[in-house]
């Protein structure tokens, strides 16, 4: 079903640690933006983890300490897009067990009210036949198990639900402010011409942001 409001931006989350997990959630996104919405999907939309990680030791900061602040710059973007940028979201729950980070998420847009469905075809994480409750609590004790269904789902909560007014970055707590301000400048830079193709330009924001002022972190 084509969606009537093609400005709803949807932040997919779930596994990416492997290549199927990965081809999995483009294919939800996929089916997503066929259904007239916009998508957020970290691996896909993000920063390469890798790649900046190469650029920053080029530099010679130590690999801990890089990856250290480079993984605070990926959390930083990631709660900007989830908080501000982003309306709804789509849970995947499959997995061994669900994914840590994509729960993190799943409880961020729950406490700030954004429509939120979860899929899940894998049985591994089941407790007695069924999901922990604290997880599928948030989505209302159900989940669609064919990708297919998503954007019908849901494009149903949007509309029992609603779409929340903009959330004033003034009215967050103090540390989601901070990371929402520094991912809006980290998205901002990766919105600009040419970005995707500029691993030292996105490093040297990065670094801007998040590197630590210790100049022994750096290697002689």
């Amino acid at each position: 079903m084509k969606h009537s409001d093609e400005s709803i931006r949807v932040y997919c989350a779930g596994p990416l640690f492997n290549r199927s997990e990965r081809e999995e959630m483009t294919a939800i996104a996929d089916q997503l933006m066929e259904s007239g919405y916009t998508v957020y999907l970290p691996h896909r939309d993000g920063m390469e983890f890798r790649l900046i990680l190469d650029v920053l030791v080029e530099r010679n900061w130590d690999t801990p300490t890089a990856a250290q602040f480079l993984h605070e710059a990926i959390f930083a973007l990631d709660v900007y897009q989830l908080v501000i940028e982003c309306e709804a979201m789509v849970w995947n729950l499959n997995g061994r067990t669900p994914d840590e980070g994509a729960v993190s998420e799943a409880a961020m847009a729950w406490v700030l009210g954004k429509p939120l469905i979860a899929y899940q075809d894998d049985v591994r994480s089941l407790i007695q036949g069924r999901v922990n409750p604290l997880l599928v609590g948030m989505v209302e004790f159900e989940s669609v198990d064919e990708i297919g269904l998503i954007p019908d789902t849901l494009s149903a909560a949007i509309n029992n639900q609603g779409i929340t007014s903009p959330v004033s970055t003034d009215q967050l707590p103090l540390k989601v402010q901070k990371a929402v301000k520094a991912g809006q400048v980290l998205w901002k830079a990766l919105c600009s011409e040419g970005a995707q193709e500029n691993n030292e330009m996105i490093a040297s924001v990065v670094e801007e942001l998040f590197a630590p002022n210790d100049p022994s972190t750096i290697l002689a």
